[in-house]
């Protein structure tokens, strides 16, 4: 019995009851069995006892009354395991649908914390990428106030240089002009030693300059240098931040992949159990469905079995009755006949004839009563034989349809099960085809994203050193005009500060 044909109504085969005629004729004494049919007078009779019968036909016998009680009970059992079925199913689908809305709880929270982590890393780079701007910013004000400092020292060393040159300048000027007093004119050594002195100074105002202009010029290669560095560890840090945010999102995406394919089976198990134990109870009903049609038919033919004798004795009692009623005729017949002899016959033979009717009427009866025995017996195990192969045969026919549901049941469990599979089957072809393109697509991303970063770092690295260059090559330019030429092959002072 399928899952779609418990709503039907569970019938019993029909078991059609023909009324058995039986044949009273025997081949030999065909001619005295022919009045052996009901007469007109029984069928008159029968109709008087239905008329009164059917005044009657309101009150309900024992065995009526069991039958329907019986067949009440038998609807009450199918409408429960109907019920049963259908709540099963009910509950199943909702033990489905609960577990559809608890994974995908579980999916969206699951989503959120890595969202929350993503946002997380992105703050955190964010704030890092700014600590280390403005640790490059101080560094840079440092830089530069030292830078400014020691250019500040750098000066005053070479003035205080200078000075010192100048005073050991001006002695030995005084000890030239004791030395030359009363060789040279006053007048002419003065304006000499007015003339190198002045000279002194101008040589020592274009060193002061151009070594100022010389570190100034390291002072600018040391910040171009710091701003490479700078640049580069922002770079480096931007790519290292780019990294860890591939590695997290390559890890949420296994981490998502993984908790996917847990939950698809984890549904598809309670699919499978849930089917299971539905066609578990399908073949429970249905096994019950084949006792309860098995105990039916058992019963029927009991109840058949126990009718038979009340059965067969009315059809003994009718055929006694047509028995009863031939001798009757018989007699009838005998009698007109002696009376006929009686007439035909001298009175010296009355006694003679008389005594051969009586015999012969003895005779007769006598045959026509083994007859109407042998057809009682005859007809009685014919009719047992028919009631025994009727009852045989019905139990064949209700074996093979139980047969022929319990494999149609199999076939629908067998096909809803290869369908379940197939099922299970694309949902996972499914679910692998959308996690490989996922990956792709981030495969992709990640890949673009370096790509951006390399370039960004190799513009970036670019546009610096083309901008410091520029600068470089105006200084230069400038310190060419001021008349210092080159001033990458002056050395400075070994504590020039630097």
């Amino acid at each position: 019995m399928h899952p779609q044909d418990y709503s039907s109504t569970l019938e019993s085969s029909p078991h059609t009851k023909k009324d058995q005629q039986y044949n009273w004729d025997d081949g030999n004494h065909r001619d005295q069995l022919q009045g052996l049919r009901p007469s007109s007078s029984d069928k008159s009779s029968q109709a008087q006892n239905y008329k009164n019968q059917s005044r009657f036909a309101t009150i309900k016998s024992a065995s009526l009354v069991t039958k329907q009680i019986h067949e009440h009970e038998q609807e009450s059992e199918l409408r429960e395991q109907m019920s049963g079925y259908k709540r099963m199913r009910r509950q199943h689908q909702k033990q489905l649908i609960a577990l559809e809305n608890k994974l995908k709880a579980e999916m969206d929270e699951h989503r959120l914390k890595l969202q929350k982590e993503v946002e997380t890393q992105a703050n955190n780079a964010y704030i890092e990428l700014e600590k280390l701007a403005k640790r490059h910013a101080v560094h840079s004000e440092k830089e530069m106030k030292t830078a400014m400092a020691d250019e500040k020292k750098f000066q005053q060393q070479i003035v205080a240089q200078q000075k010192k040159e100048l005073t050991t300048f001006l002695d030995n000027q005084k000890k030239q002009y004791k030395l030359c007093k009363e060789k040279i004119k006053e007048e002419n050594m003065q304006h000499s030693q007015a003339e190198e002195e002045a000279m002194l100074l101008a040589q020592q105002r274009v060193f002061y300059d151009r070594n100022c202009r010389a570190f100034k010029r390291k002072v600018m290669i040391k910040r171009h240098d710091l701003e490479q560095e700078q640049i580069r560890e922002e770079l480096n840090k931007k790519k290292t931040q780019k990294e860890m945010e591939h590695a997290m999102l390559i890890r949420h995406d296994e981490s998502m992949q993984e908790l996917e394919q847990r939950q698809l089976k984890t549904l598809q198990k309670l699919r499978m159990d849930l089917i299971r134990l539905q066609h578990q109870t399908e073949l429970e009903n249905q096994i019950e469905y084949n006792n309860r049609r098995e105990r039916e038919l058992h019963r029927k033919h009991v109840l058949e079995l126990r009718q038979q004798p009340k059965n067969l004795k009315a059809l003994e009692l009718q055929i006694k009755k047509q028995f009863q009623d031939t001798c009757k005729v018989q007699t009838k017949q005998y009698k007109a006949l002696r009376h006929h002899q009686m007439e035909v016959t001298p009175k010296a033979e009355h006694k003679t004839v008389l005594k051969a009717l009586k015999d012969e009427q003895t005779r007769k009866l006598a045959i026509l009563a083994e007859q109407y025995e042998q057809s009682i017996n005859e007809m009685m195990a014919s009719q047992a034989l028919r009631l025994d192969e009727a009852q045989e045969a019905e139990c064949q026919a209700l074996r093979q349809q139980l047969q022929q549901e319990m494999e149609l049941l199999n076939a629908y469990q067998s096909k809803i099960k290869m369908q379940t599979e197939a099922q299970h089957e694309r949902e996972l072809q499914k679910l692998e085809q959308k996690v490989s393109l996922r990956r792709a697509h981030l495969e992709q991303k990640i890949e673009e994203e370096l790509v951006s970063i390399q370039k960004e770092r190799t513009d970036r690295i670019k546009h610096l050193l083309e901008r410091q260059d520029r600068e470089t090559d105006a200084f230069d330019m400038e310190s060419m005009r001021l008349g210092f030429g080159n001033l990458c092959t002056l050395d400075l002072p070994k504590d020039d500060y630097r």
